[in-house]
Protein backbone atom coordinates (compact mmCIF):
# COMPACT_ATOMS: atom_id res chain seq x y z
CA UNK A 1 0.00 0.00 0.00
CA UNK A 2 1.67 2.84 -1.28
CA UNK A 3 -0.35 5.37 0.12
CA UNK A 4 -0.15 3.78 3.53
CA UNK A 5 0.60 6.22 6.68
CA UNK A 6 1.14 5.98 9.92
CA UNK A 7 0.21 7.47 13.25
CA UNK A 8 3.07 9.16 15.65
CA UNK A 9 2.94 9.92 19.01
CA UNK A 10 6.06 11.70 19.54
CA UNK A 11 5.77 12.13 23.43
CA UNK A 12 8.30 13.42 26.35
CA UNK A 13 7.96 10.73 28.39
CA UNK A 14 7.14 7.80 25.79
CA UNK A 15 6.05 7.37 22.26
CA UNK A 16 4.01 5.24 19.85
CA UNK A 17 3.53 4.28 16.53
CA UNK A 18 0.03 3.11 15.20
CA UNK A 19 -1.72 2.45 11.93
CA UNK A 20 -5.27 1.63 10.79
CA UNK A 21 -6.17 -1.94 9.27
CA UNK A 22 -8.84 -3.94 9.28
CA UNK A 23 -11.59 -1.32 10.30
CA UNK A 24 -9.41 -0.12 13.50
CA UNK A 25 -6.45 1.53 14.44
CA UNK A 26 -3.87 -0.24 16.70
CA UNK A 27 -0.55 0.59 18.35
CA UNK A 28 2.20 -1.63 16.86
CA UNK A 29 4.62 -3.47 19.00
CA UNK A 30 8.50 -4.21 18.87
CA UNK A 31 10.22 -7.49 18.58
CA UNK A 32 9.86 -8.43 22.62
CA UNK A 33 6.34 -7.16 22.18
CA UNK A 34 6.32 -3.69 23.80
CA UNK A 35 3.99 -1.14 22.21
CA UNK A 36 5.44 1.96 24.44
CA UNK A 37 8.59 3.37 23.23
CA UNK A 38 10.35 5.75 26.22
CA UNK A 39 12.06 8.60 24.61
CA UNK A 40 15.19 8.42 25.61
CA UNK A 41 18.41 8.25 23.57
CA UNK A 42 21.99 6.77 24.57
CA UNK A 43 25.34 5.95 23.47
CA UNK A 44 26.71 2.98 24.82
CA UNK A 45 30.05 2.23 26.03
CA UNK A 46 31.05 0.91 22.83
CA UNK A 47 29.26 3.92 21.06
CA UNK A 48 26.33 1.96 20.20
CA UNK A 49 23.26 3.90 20.01
CA UNK A 50 20.61 3.24 22.01
CA UNK A 51 17.00 4.38 21.60
CA UNK A 52 14.05 3.45 23.95
CA UNK A 53 13.83 0.91 26.95
CA UNK A 54 17.71 0.27 26.79
CA UNK A 55 18.88 3.86 26.37
CA UNK A 56 16.36 4.34 29.69
CA UNK A 57 17.82 1.78 31.99
CA UNK A 58 21.32 2.85 31.07
CA UNK A 59 20.38 6.36 32.65
CA UNK A 60 21.22 5.03 36.53
CA UNK A 61 24.69 4.45 35.28
CA UNK A 62 25.55 6.56 32.60
CA UNK A 63 23.28 9.93 33.02
CA UNK A 64 26.06 11.87 31.08
CA UNK A 65 25.37 9.87 27.73
CA UNK A 66 21.95 9.39 27.68
CA UNK A 67 19.19 12.45 26.82
CA UNK A 68 15.39 12.60 28.29
CA UNK A 69 12.36 14.93 27.61
CA UNK A 70 13.72 16.19 24.37
CA UNK A 71 10.49 17.42 23.98
CA UNK A 72 10.64 20.35 25.97
CA UNK A 73 13.80 21.79 24.01
CA UNK A 74 11.57 21.46 20.51
CA UNK A 75 11.77 24.76 18.71
CA UNK A 76 14.99 26.15 20.60
CA UNK A 77 18.33 26.58 19.48
CA UNK A 78 19.51 24.39 22.18
CA UNK A 79 22.63 21.52 21.49
CA UNK A 80 22.48 18.67 23.59
CA UNK A 81 26.12 16.28 23.54
CA UNK A 82 25.56 12.74 22.68
CA UNK A 83 29.45 11.27 22.90
CA UNK A 84 31.72 13.56 21.56
CA UNK A 85 29.14 15.50 19.09
CA UNK A 86 26.42 17.72 19.51
CA UNK A 87 22.93 17.44 18.28
CA UNK A 88 20.23 19.56 17.59
CA UNK A 89 16.56 18.57 19.22
CA UNK A 90 15.48 17.44 16.08
CA UNK A 91 17.74 15.52 15.51
CA UNK A 92 17.59 13.68 18.85
CA UNK A 93 13.98 13.59 17.68
CA UNK A 94 14.69 11.59 14.96
CA UNK A 95 16.68 9.24 16.64
CA UNK A 96 13.41 8.26 18.02
CA UNK A 97 11.62 8.65 15.10
CA UNK A 98 13.50 6.44 13.34
CA UNK A 99 13.38 3.36 16.00
CA UNK A 100 9.42 4.19 15.52
CA UNK A 101 9.85 3.58 11.66
CA UNK A 102 12.34 0.28 12.25
CA UNK A 103 9.52 -0.66 14.96
CA UNK A 104 6.78 -0.66 12.23
CA UNK A 105 9.03 -2.05 9.11
CA UNK A 106 8.95 -5.37 11.53
CA UNK A 107 5.26 -5.78 12.74
CA UNK A 108 3.86 -4.51 8.66
CA UNK A 109 6.50 -6.13 7.05
CA UNK A 110 7.19 -3.66 4.67
CA UNK A 111 8.76 0.17 5.59
CA UNK A 112 6.61 2.80 5.94
CA UNK A 113 7.67 6.27 4.50
CA UNK A 114 4.82 8.62 5.52
CA UNK A 115 3.29 9.90 9.04
CA UNK A 116 0.37 11.98 10.55
CA UNK A 117 2.60 13.27 14.15
CA UNK A 118 1.08 14.79 17.11
CA UNK A 119 2.12 17.75 18.92
CA UNK A 120 0.52 19.44 21.97
CA UNK A 121 -2.25 21.76 21.07
CA UNK A 122 -0.13 24.53 22.66
CA UNK A 123 2.84 24.16 20.50
CA UNK A 124 4.19 27.07 18.87
CA UNK A 125 4.98 27.37 14.83
CA UNK A 126 8.63 26.47 15.73
CA UNK A 127 7.93 23.97 18.04
CA UNK A 128 5.79 22.24 15.10
CA UNK A 129 8.22 23.01 12.02
CA UNK A 130 11.04 21.53 14.58
CA UNK A 131 8.59 18.34 14.89
CA UNK A 132 8.09 18.11 11.24
CA UNK A 133 12.06 18.75 10.45
CA UNK A 134 12.90 15.76 12.77
CA UNK A 135 10.20 13.49 10.96
CA UNK A 136 12.03 14.69 7.40
CA UNK A 137 15.62 13.25 9.16
CA UNK A 138 13.86 10.24 10.12
CA UNK A 139 13.24 9.88 6.06
CA UNK A 140 9.56 10.31 6.81
CA UNK A 141 7.13 12.25 4.56
CA UNK A 142 5.00 14.46 7.63
CA UNK A 143 1.86 14.63 5.44
CA UNK A 144 0.47 16.09 8.52
CA UNK A 145 1.16 17.54 12.40
CA UNK A 146 -2.24 17.19 14.22
CA UNK A 147 -2.83 18.30 18.02
CA UNK A 148 -2.90 15.85 20.74
CA UNK A 149 -6.25 16.41 22.22
CA UNK A 150 -7.69 16.54 18.66
CA UNK A 151 -6.20 12.95 17.91
CA UNK A 152 -7.85 11.64 21.40
CA UNK A 153 -10.87 12.75 20.23
CA UNK A 154 -10.74 10.89 16.99
CA UNK A 155 -10.21 7.81 18.96
CA UNK A 156 -13.50 8.34 21.21
CA UNK A 157 -15.48 9.42 18.56
CA UNK A 158 -16.53 6.21 16.98
CA UNK A 159 -18.64 5.05 20.44
CA UNK A 160 -20.55 8.79 19.58
CA UNK A 161 -24.35 8.55 18.41
CA UNK A 162 -25.39 11.93 19.32
CA UNK A 163 -23.71 15.35 19.32
CA UNK A 164 -21.57 15.98 22.65
CA UNK A 165 -19.13 18.44 23.95
CA UNK A 166 -16.58 17.19 25.29
CA UNK A 167 -13.14 19.11 27.55
CA UNK A 168 -9.90 16.70 26.19
CA UNK A 169 -7.57 17.25 29.80
CA UNK A 170 -4.20 16.41 28.36
CA UNK A 171 -1.11 15.94 30.45
CA UNK A 172 1.69 14.51 29.34
CA UNK A 173 5.48 13.84 30.84
CA UNK A 174 6.79 17.54 29.85
CA UNK A 175 3.31 19.42 28.37
CA UNK A 176 -0.06 20.04 29.18
CA UNK A 177 -3.08 21.48 27.54
CA UNK A 178 -6.93 21.39 26.92
CA UNK A 179 -9.22 21.45 24.39
CA UNK A 180 -13.21 21.73 24.15
CA UNK A 181 -14.20 19.60 21.53
CA UNK A 182 -18.11 19.42 19.60
CA UNK A 183 -18.29 15.70 18.02
CA UNK A 184 -21.69 15.56 16.19
CA UNK A 185 -22.75 14.12 13.03
CA UNK A 186 -19.00 12.33 12.63
CA UNK A 187 -17.27 15.81 12.59
CA UNK A 188 -14.57 16.37 15.17
CA UNK A 189 -14.49 20.37 15.69
CA UNK A 190 -11.69 21.64 18.01
CA UNK A 191 -13.50 24.82 19.20
CA UNK A 192 -10.88 25.99 21.95
CA UNK A 193 -7.52 25.35 23.05
CA UNK A 194 -5.21 26.41 26.32
CA UNK A 195 -2.27 25.28 28.08
CA UNK A 196 1.27 25.13 29.28
CA UNK A 197 4.42 23.71 26.75
CA UNK A 198 6.30 23.08 30.12
CA UNK A 199 3.95 21.84 32.58
CA UNK A 200 3.97 17.75 33.01
CA UNK A 201 4.81 15.14 34.77
CA UNK A 202 8.55 15.74 34.75
CA UNK A 203 7.71 18.52 37.53
CA UNK A 204 5.75 15.66 39.53
CA UNK A 205 8.94 13.77 39.66
CA UNK A 206 10.77 17.27 40.46
CA UNK A 207 8.91 17.92 43.51
CA UNK A 208 9.79 14.63 44.46
CA UNK A 209 13.53 14.50 44.10
CA UNK A 210 13.50 17.62 45.92
CA UNK A 211 12.15 16.15 48.96
CA UNK A 212 14.45 13.39 48.69
CA UNK A 213 16.99 15.95 48.80
CA UNK A 214 15.86 17.65 51.28
CA UNK A 215 15.46 14.83 53.34
CA UNK A 216 19.58 13.72 52.59
CA UNK A 217 20.43 16.49 53.67
CA UNK A 218 18.33 16.57 57.11
CA UNK A 219 19.07 13.58 58.07
CA UNK A 220 22.28 12.72 56.59
CA UNK A 221 24.28 15.65 55.79
CA UNK A 222 24.79 15.23 52.16
CA UNK A 223 24.08 16.81 49.18
CA UNK A 224 24.35 14.92 45.66
CA UNK A 225 22.99 17.14 43.60
CA UNK A 226 26.21 17.82 41.91
CA UNK A 227 26.71 13.83 41.49
CA UNK A 228 24.99 12.80 38.32
CA UNK A 229 24.87 8.94 38.86
CA UNK A 230 23.30 9.66 42.26
CA UNK A 231 20.76 12.31 40.80
CA UNK A 232 19.93 9.79 38.48
CA UNK A 233 19.17 6.67 40.84
CA UNK A 234 17.00 9.19 42.24
CA UNK A 235 15.01 10.66 39.78
CA UNK A 236 14.49 7.21 38.76
CA UNK A 237 13.11 5.98 41.98
CA UNK A 238 11.02 9.27 42.24
CA UNK A 239 9.44 8.14 38.94
CA UNK A 240 8.71 4.82 40.08
CA UNK A 241 6.79 6.15 43.57
CA UNK A 242 4.89 8.45 41.75
CA UNK A 243 3.50 5.61 39.71
CA UNK A 244 2.83 3.80 43.00
CA UNK A 245 1.24 6.69 44.58
CA UNK A 246 -1.24 6.19 42.01
CA UNK A 247 -2.77 3.32 43.39
CA UNK A 248 -1.51 3.08 47.09
CA UNK A 249 -1.55 5.75 49.61
CA UNK A 250 1.92 5.27 50.74
CA UNK A 251 5.38 4.48 48.37
CA UNK A 252 8.90 3.30 49.31
CA UNK A 253 11.79 5.59 48.27
CA UNK A 254 15.13 3.45 48.53
CA UNK A 255 18.30 3.13 47.26
CA UNK A 256 21.52 0.70 49.21
CA UNK A 257 25.12 2.62 48.78
CA UNK A 258 23.26 5.65 46.90
CA UNK A 259 26.68 7.96 48.33
CA UNK A 260 29.21 8.26 50.66
CA UNK A 261 29.81 10.62 53.14
CA UNK A 262 33.24 10.30 55.28
CA UNK A 263 34.00 6.92 53.83
CA UNK A 264 30.11 5.38 55.19
CA UNK A 265 27.93 3.94 52.48
CA UNK A 266 24.60 6.16 52.69
CA UNK A 267 21.43 4.29 52.23
CA UNK A 268 17.94 6.11 51.45
CA UNK A 269 15.41 4.98 52.50
CA UNK A 270 11.99 7.48 52.66
CA UNK A 271 8.33 6.88 53.03
CA UNK A 272 6.22 9.66 51.00
CA UNK A 273 2.42 9.56 51.48
CA UNK A 274 -0.29 9.94 49.02
CA UNK A 275 -1.42 13.18 51.13
CA UNK A 276 2.03 14.46 50.95
CA UNK A 277 2.78 14.10 47.28
CA UNK A 278 -0.58 15.99 46.71
CA UNK A 279 0.78 19.26 48.21
CA UNK A 280 3.62 18.92 46.38
CA UNK A 281 1.86 18.97 43.10
CA UNK A 282 -0.91 20.57 44.29
CA UNK A 283 0.22 24.35 42.73
CA UNK A 284 0.27 22.39 39.08
CA UNK A 285 -2.56 21.17 39.15
CA UNK A 286 -4.76 24.37 39.92
CA UNK A 287 -2.51 26.19 37.06
CA UNK A 288 -4.46 23.40 34.75
CA UNK A 289 -7.86 23.83 36.26
CA UNK A 290 -7.29 27.65 35.47
CA UNK A 291 -6.36 26.59 31.80
CA UNK A 292 -9.59 24.60 31.87
CA UNK A 293 -11.59 28.04 32.43
CA UNK A 294 -9.75 29.83 29.72
CA UNK A 295 -10.24 27.44 27.57
CA UNK A 296 -14.03 27.22 28.78
CA UNK A 297 -14.67 31.03 28.52
CA UNK A 298 -12.98 30.85 24.50
CA UNK A 299 -15.83 28.46 23.77
CA UNK A 300 -18.84 30.22 25.38
CA UNK A 301 -19.21 27.59 27.75
CA UNK A 302 -19.61 26.56 31.35
CA UNK A 303 -18.10 23.39 33.39
CA UNK A 304 -21.91 21.94 33.66
CA UNK A 305 -22.51 22.57 29.76
CA UNK A 306 -19.43 19.81 29.12
CA UNK A 307 -21.27 16.51 28.45
CA UNK A 308 -18.07 14.30 28.75
CA UNK A 309 -14.53 14.27 29.61
CA UNK A 310 -11.35 12.79 28.30
CA UNK A 311 -7.75 12.02 29.56
CA UNK A 312 -4.87 11.84 27.65
CA UNK A 313 -1.53 10.97 28.92
CA UNK A 314 0.09 8.90 31.66
CA UNK A 315 0.05 11.81 34.23
CA UNK A 316 -3.75 11.94 34.37
CA UNK A 317 -3.20 8.78 36.48
CA UNK A 318 -2.87 10.83 39.38
CA UNK A 319 -6.13 10.33 41.81
CA UNK A 320 -5.82 13.99 42.72
CA UNK A 321 -6.30 15.15 38.78
CA UNK A 322 -9.53 13.06 38.23
CA UNK A 323 -10.48 14.44 41.72
CA UNK A 324 -10.74 17.80 41.21
CA UNK A 325 -11.85 17.55 37.63
CA UNK A 326 -14.97 15.56 39.75
CA UNK A 327 -15.23 18.79 41.95
CA UNK A 328 -15.18 21.27 39.07
CA UNK A 329 -17.79 19.54 36.28
CA UNK A 330 -19.86 17.43 38.66
CA UNK A 331 -19.18 14.34 36.48
CA UNK A 332 -16.24 11.07 35.93
CA UNK A 333 -14.22 10.96 33.12
CA UNK A 334 -14.19 8.65 29.69
CA UNK A 335 -11.73 5.90 30.39
CA UNK A 336 -12.14 2.96 27.85
CA UNK A 337 -9.30 4.15 25.97
CA UNK A 338 -6.01 3.78 27.59
CA UNK A 339 -4.44 7.46 27.77
CA UNK A 340 -0.97 6.65 27.20
CA UNK A 341 -2.54 5.19 23.79
CA UNK A 342 -5.34 7.00 22.57
CA UNK A 343 -3.32 9.51 20.67
CA UNK A 344 -1.01 7.43 18.65
CA UNK A 345 -4.53 5.91 17.69
CA UNK A 346 -6.08 8.72 16.65
CA UNK A 347 -3.07 9.77 14.64
CA UNK A 348 -3.36 6.62 13.02
CA UNK A 349 -7.06 6.85 12.30
CA UNK A 350 -6.37 10.96 10.24
CA UNK A 351 -3.64 8.85 8.73
CA UNK A 352 -6.05 6.70 6.94
CA UNK A 353 -8.76 9.12 6.23
CA UNK A 354 -5.81 11.39 4.70
CA UNK A 355 -4.53 7.47 2.52
CA UNK A 356 -8.21 7.58 1.23
CA UNK A 357 -9.56 4.72 3.84
CA UNK A 358 -13.35 5.39 5.01
CA UNK A 359 -13.29 6.26 8.78
CA UNK A 360 -16.04 7.39 11.24
CA UNK A 361 -14.75 10.85 11.58
CA UNK A 362 -13.95 14.16 10.27
CA UNK A 363 -11.50 16.51 11.80
CA UNK A 364 -12.12 19.81 11.99
CA UNK A 365 -8.88 21.41 13.92
CA UNK A 366 -8.12 25.22 14.96
CA UNK A 367 -4.78 27.50 15.52
CA UNK A 368 -4.06 27.59 18.94
CA UNK A 369 -2.39 30.99 18.40
CA UNK A 370 -3.58 34.34 17.06
CA UNK A 371 -1.95 35.59 13.95
CA UNK A 372 -1.45 39.54 12.80
CA UNK A 373 0.61 42.19 12.11
CA UNK A 374 1.85 45.85 13.65
CA UNK A 375 0.61 49.17 13.05
CA UNK A 376 0.81 52.47 14.86
CA UNK A 377 -1.68 53.02 17.47
CA UNK A 378 -1.98 53.58 21.05
CA UNK A 379 -0.15 51.31 24.22
CA UNK A 380 -0.57 51.88 27.60
CA UNK A 381 -1.73 55.52 26.58
CA UNK A 382 0.80 56.22 24.33
CA UNK A 383 1.24 56.27 21.05
CA UNK A 384 3.41 52.97 19.59
CA UNK A 385 4.35 51.92 16.28
CA UNK A 386 4.76 48.30 17.20
CA UNK A 387 1.10 47.81 18.16
CA UNK A 388 -0.38 44.05 17.46
CA UNK A 389 -3.42 43.77 15.58
CA UNK A 390 -4.86 40.60 15.07
CA UNK A 391 -6.24 39.21 11.63
CA UNK A 392 -6.67 35.43 12.87
CA UNK A 393 -7.39 35.19 16.09
CA UNK A 394 -6.51 32.06 18.10
CA UNK A 395 -9.07 29.22 18.49
CA UNK A 396 -10.35 30.25 14.56
CA UNK A 397 -11.03 26.69 12.43
CA UNK A 398 -8.79 26.22 10.34
CA UNK A 399 -7.78 26.36 7.04
CA UNK A 400 -9.20 30.07 7.01
CA UNK A 401 -8.81 33.73 5.77
CA UNK A 402 -8.69 36.66 6.88
CA UNK A 403 -8.39 40.18 5.77
CA UNK A 404 -7.85 44.08 7.35
CA UNK A 405 -7.39 47.03 5.81
CA UNK A 406 -5.12 49.55 6.95
CA UNK A 407 -4.27 52.67 5.95
CA UNK A 408 -0.84 54.88 5.13
CA UNK A 409 0.06 57.39 7.68
CA UNK A 410 1.90 60.25 5.24
CA UNK A 411 0.77 62.01 2.06
CA UNK A 412 2.42 60.72 -0.86
CA UNK A 413 3.60 57.43 0.40
CA UNK A 414 4.91 54.76 -1.94
CA UNK A 415 5.85 51.77 0.25
CA UNK A 416 4.50 50.32 3.50
CA UNK A 417 6.22 47.37 5.38
CA UNK A 418 4.61 44.40 6.27
CA UNK A 419 5.66 42.67 9.50
CA UNK A 420 3.44 38.84 10.70
CA UNK A 421 3.12 38.21 13.98
CA UNK A 422 2.14 35.16 15.90
CA UNK A 423 1.17 35.46 19.71
CA UNK A 424 -1.28 36.85 22.03
CA UNK A 425 0.73 40.31 23.39
CA UNK A 426 -0.92 43.21 22.55
CA UNK A 427 3.23 44.36 22.15
CA UNK A 428 3.90 42.93 18.44
CA UNK A 429 7.81 42.97 19.42
CA UNK A 430 6.99 40.72 22.03
CA UNK A 431 5.35 38.39 19.87
CA UNK A 432 7.02 35.47 17.11
CA UNK A 433 7.88 37.69 13.84
CA UNK A 434 7.41 34.96 11.08
CA UNK A 435 8.11 36.91 7.88
CA UNK A 436 8.23 40.19 6.84
CA UNK A 437 7.74 42.14 3.33
CA UNK A 438 7.97 45.41 1.75
CA UNK A 439 5.35 47.16 -0.91
CA UNK A 440 6.91 49.73 -3.07
CA UNK A 441 5.30 51.57 -6.03
CA UNK A 442 2.63 52.98 -4.00
CA UNK A 443 0.21 55.93 -5.79
CA UNK A 444 0.88 59.49 -4.29
CA UNK A 445 -1.92 59.25 -2.41
CA UNK A 446 -2.50 61.47 0.80
CA UNK A 447 -2.51 59.94 3.84
CA UNK A 448 -5.20 57.37 4.54
CA UNK A 449 -4.56 55.37 1.11
CA UNK A 450 -5.99 52.11 2.14
CA UNK A 451 -3.85 48.44 1.86
CA UNK A 452 -5.44 45.34 2.43
CA UNK A 453 -3.76 42.75 4.26
CA UNK A 454 -5.20 39.13 3.54
CA UNK A 455 -3.92 36.15 5.82
CA UNK A 456 -4.67 32.77 4.82
CA UNK A 457 -3.79 29.84 6.97
CA UNK A 458 -3.85 26.55 5.72
CA UNK A 459 -4.45 22.88 7.75
CA UNK A 460 -0.41 22.55 7.69
CA UNK A 461 0.08 25.41 9.18
CA UNK A 462 1.33 27.03 5.95
CA UNK A 463 0.28 30.76 5.55
CA UNK A 464 -0.12 33.46 2.46
CA UNK A 465 0.25 36.89 3.43
CA UNK A 466 -0.52 39.44 1.07
CA UNK A 467 -0.79 42.79 1.16
CA UNK A 468 -2.93 45.35 -1.72
CA UNK A 469 -3.34 48.83 -2.39
CA UNK A 470 -7.12 48.96 -3.07
CA UNK A 471 -7.41 52.06 -5.04
CA UNK A 472 -4.70 50.41 -7.91
CA UNK A 473 -4.56 46.65 -7.14
CA UNK A 474 -0.89 47.11 -6.68
CA UNK A 475 -0.52 43.22 -4.40
CA UNK A 476 2.62 42.01 -3.26
CA UNK A 477 2.66 38.42 -1.49
CA UNK A 478 4.64 36.02 0.14
CA UNK A 479 4.20 32.37 1.72
CA UNK A 480 5.69 31.43 5.36
CA UNK A 481 6.22 28.07 4.57
CA UNK A 482 8.78 26.86 7.27
CA UNK A 483 9.07 30.57 8.50
CA UNK A 484 11.40 29.45 11.59
CA UNK A 485 13.09 25.96 9.88
CA UNK A 486 16.47 25.56 11.51
CA UNK A 487 17.51 23.61 8.51
CA UNK A 488 17.81 24.22 4.55
CA UNK A 489 17.53 21.37 2.56
CA UNK A 490 21.50 20.65 2.44
CA UNK A 491 21.49 20.56 6.44
CA UNK A 492 18.57 18.11 6.27
CA UNK A 493 20.40 15.84 4.05
CA UNK A 494 23.48 16.03 6.20
CA UNK A 495 21.10 15.29 9.42
CA UNK A 496 19.28 12.73 8.01
CA UNK A 497 22.71 10.93 6.86
CA UNK A 498 24.18 11.53 9.90
CA UNK A 499 21.30 10.33 12.09
CA UNK A 500 20.91 7.21 9.46
CA UNK A 501 24.63 6.37 9.99
CA UNK A 502 23.82 6.04 14.07
CA UNK A 503 21.68 3.51 12.61
CA UNK A 504 23.45 0.89 10.46
CA UNK A 505 24.49 -2.41 11.48
CA UNK A 506 27.97 -2.92 12.09
CA UNK A 507 29.46 -6.40 12.40
CA UNK A 508 31.93 -7.65 14.46
CA UNK A 509 35.63 -7.24 12.64
CA UNK A 510 37.28 -9.71 14.64
CA UNK A 511 37.03 -11.84 17.84
CA UNK A 512 37.62 -8.89 20.25
CA UNK A 513 34.69 -7.09 18.79
CA UNK A 514 32.67 -10.08 18.83
CA UNK A 515 33.97 -10.26 22.37
CA UNK A 516 32.95 -6.96 23.42
CA UNK A 517 29.65 -7.56 21.57
CA UNK A 518 28.67 -9.99 23.76
CA UNK A 519 29.76 -8.27 27.04
CA UNK A 520 27.34 -5.20 25.88
CA UNK A 521 24.58 -7.95 25.36
CA UNK A 522 25.17 -9.03 28.92
CA UNK A 523 25.37 -5.40 30.30
CA UNK A 524 22.30 -4.29 27.98
CA UNK A 525 20.26 -7.72 29.74
CA UNK A 526 21.49 -6.74 33.13
CA UNK A 527 20.39 -2.84 32.77
CA UNK A 528 17.02 -4.58 31.48
CA UNK A 529 16.26 -6.42 34.79
CA UNK A 530 17.04 -3.38 37.00
CA UNK A 531 13.01 -2.14 36.59
CA UNK A 532 12.01 -5.77 37.96
CA UNK A 533 14.34 -7.27 41.02
CA UNK A 534 14.14 -5.95 45.05
CA UNK A 535 16.15 -2.76 45.96
CA UNK A 536 18.92 -5.46 47.24
CA UNK A 537 19.41 -6.58 44.09
CA UNK A 538 19.50 -3.96 41.91
CA UNK A 539 22.18 -2.20 44.12
CA UNK A 540 24.20 -5.46 43.37
CA UNK A 541 23.67 -4.97 39.51
CA UNK A 542 24.77 -1.69 39.70
CA UNK A 543 27.81 -2.69 41.62
CA UNK A 544 28.53 -5.37 39.16
CA UNK A 545 27.90 -3.20 36.20
CA UNK A 546 30.04 -0.63 37.06
CA UNK A 547 33.18 -2.72 38.10
CA UNK A 548 33.19 -4.38 34.53
CA UNK A 549 33.24 -0.85 33.38
CA UNK A 550 35.98 -0.11 35.52
CA UNK A 551 37.91 -3.08 34.51
CA UNK A 552 37.18 -2.56 30.99
CA UNK A 553 38.43 1.25 30.70
CA UNK A 554 41.66 0.09 33.40
CA UNK A 555 42.52 -3.11 30.78
CA UNK A 556 42.04 -5.41 34.06
CA UNK A 557 41.27 -8.68 32.05
CA UNK A 558 41.26 -10.86 35.21
CA UNK A 559 38.93 -8.19 37.52
CA UNK A 560 36.66 -8.00 34.01
CA UNK A 561 36.36 -11.94 33.82
CA UNK A 562 35.66 -12.26 37.87
CA UNK A 563 32.93 -9.42 37.39
CA UNK A 564 31.07 -10.57 34.27
CA UNK A 565 31.50 -14.43 35.55
CA UNK A 566 29.28 -13.01 38.64
CA UNK A 567 27.18 -11.00 36.89
CA UNK A 568 26.16 -14.10 34.66
CA UNK A 569 25.39 -16.12 37.92
CA UNK A 570 23.11 -13.57 39.56
CA UNK A 571 21.35 -13.03 36.29
CA UNK A 572 20.62 -16.83 35.80
CA UNK A 573 19.91 -16.92 39.83
CA UNK A 574 17.25 -14.31 38.94
CA UNK A 575 15.62 -15.84 36.01
CA UNK A 576 15.04 -19.63 37.66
Amino acid sequence: MTDEIVGIDLGTTNSEIAIYRNGRPEVLADERGRIILPSVVALSETGELLVGEEARNQYLLYPERTIRSIKRRMGTNDQVRLGDRDYTPQEISAMILSRLKEIARQALGRPVQKAVITVPAYFSDAQRQATREAGEIAGLEVVRIINEPTAAALVYEAAQHQGKRILVYDLGGGTFDVSVVRIEGGVVEVISSHGNNHLGGDDFDHKIVEHVLDHLKLKHGVDIADQPRAMARVTRSAETAKKQLSDHPFARIQEEYLTEQDGKPVNLDLELARHDYEEMIAPFIEETLGAIHIALESANLTASQVDEILLVGGATRTPMIRRRLVEVFGKERRGEVDPDLCVALGAAIQGAAMAGTEVSAVLVDVTPYTFGTSALGELNDELYPYCFIPIIPRNTPIPVRRSEVFFTVKDAQTEVDVKIFQGENPDAMENIQLGEFRVTGLSKAPSGNQVIIDLALDRDGILQVSAREKATGLERRITIDKALSRYDKGQLDEARERIGALFDEQAPADSVAASDSALDALLAKASNKLDEVSAEDRSEIIDLIETIRDARSGDNDAALEEARSQLQDLLFYLET
